[in-house]
């Protein structure tokens, strides 16, 4: 956890240093401004930002929305920490615990996906049917992932850091070794290993097996949320609404948007995303089923920081709940 500690104590320094020298957004006709910047670039995960864009779901409860497309190097909280942009996207639950950690005042307001899109991806006929039977093999993990669901993996399942090798984002490893498993995204990597090798993986959803992790968080510094709580609401249930419509609406627009900002994303892989995240409850589960798209509770958020403080990344004392705020989201139902 040593490199993720590292990251948020600049950050917390950058909080500091760069107040001075942000640039006020231009107010357009009377709406709000909010730049929203993504954890990677374009693609179907981040759909219902853009289906929201599209339809107007922003636009018509006072929002002049513009979404920064993330990709390598992109540090969101960095970005939020700087004034560069109002809100963000938390690619998973330590981002947001490490910046409750450090004392930068950021917080999650919403979780769009209920549940966390990682996956470990294994070849098919090596006796592999469950995510214990890794244990022992390499397994292809980043820098980010070690330092996050690998700690909730070797909590539950006793694996060890000797079988992490290094993951650089390309397949090409795990190909050519059977006995190796790889990291990935339920609704991105499973597909064009198949796609591309012939091969059709076995893949195992962290949080089918009890990971507790949110994912694709909507972020905003704690000055926005005191100084426009109407405009941070407003962004969240228009967003909650564009997930609802992409999910189930006619997707072509969102599509249109996502294809224009990544032109290297194609129509098959964006089509099969969103089927996944349907097929897989990734936005539309748990939660969310009764309290609608977004939804966060504070169970949910204690069992994370529960299994991330018996392992030692956070102080069993730290007080999670700085990391998030339940204002925005109706309640899960009882």
């Amino acid at each position: 956890m040593k490199l993720l500690r590292l990251a948020a104590v600049a950050l917390a320094a950058l909080v500091c240093a760069c107040s001075p020298a942000k640039q006020e957004p231009p107010i357009q006709a009377g709406r709000t401004t909010i730049r929203f910047a993504t954890d990677w670039r374009a693609q179907a995960e981040h759909g219902g930002f853009y289906q929201a864009l599209a339809s107007g779901e922003y636009a018509k409860r006072g929002l002049d929305v513009q979404i920064v497309q993330g990709g390598p190097g992109v540090n969101v909280p960095q970005l939020l920490a700087s004034g560069a942009v109002e809100a963000g996207m938390g690619s998973n639950s330590f981002i947001v615990m490490n910046l409750a950690q450090e004392g930068v005042p950021v917080k999650a307001v919403a979780a769009i996906m209920q549940k966390d899109p990682q996956v470990l991806i294994a070849h098919p006929g090596q006796g592999i049917e469950k995510i214990a039977d890794l244990k022992g093999h390499p397994i292809l993990l980043s820098d980010a992932s070690v330092s996050a669901f690998w700690v909730w993996l070797k909590a539950k399942y006793d694996f060890t850091d000797d079988q992490v090798r290094k993951y650089t984002f390309n397949a090409a490893p795990f190909l050519a070794d059977k006995r190796v498993a790889q990291q990935g995204y339920v609704t991105s990597e499973p597909y064009t290993i198949e796609k591309t090798a012939g091969i059709k993986p076995k893949v195992f959803l962290l949080a089918d097996e009890g990971y507790p992790g949110y994912a694709t968080m909507i972020l905003v510094p704690d000055s926005l949320i005191a100084k426009d709580p109407a405009a941070v609401k407003a962004f969240v249930e228009a967003t909650a609404q564009g997930w609802k419509d992409y999910l189930h609406g006619d997707p072509r627009a969102a599509d249109a948007l996502i294809r224009q900002d990544n032109p290297e994303m194609t129509q098959d892989i964006l089509d099969q995303a969103r089927e996944k995240l349907k097929s897989y409850g990734i936005v539309e589960s748990g939660d969310a089923l009764a309290g609608g798209i977004g939804v966060m509770t504070d169970a949910r958020w204690a069992q994370f920081f529960e299994v991330a403080a018996s392992q030692g990344v956070y102080p069993k004392d730290m007080d999670f709940k700085r990391a998030y705020t339940l204002q925005f989201v109706a309640p899960a139902a009882k």
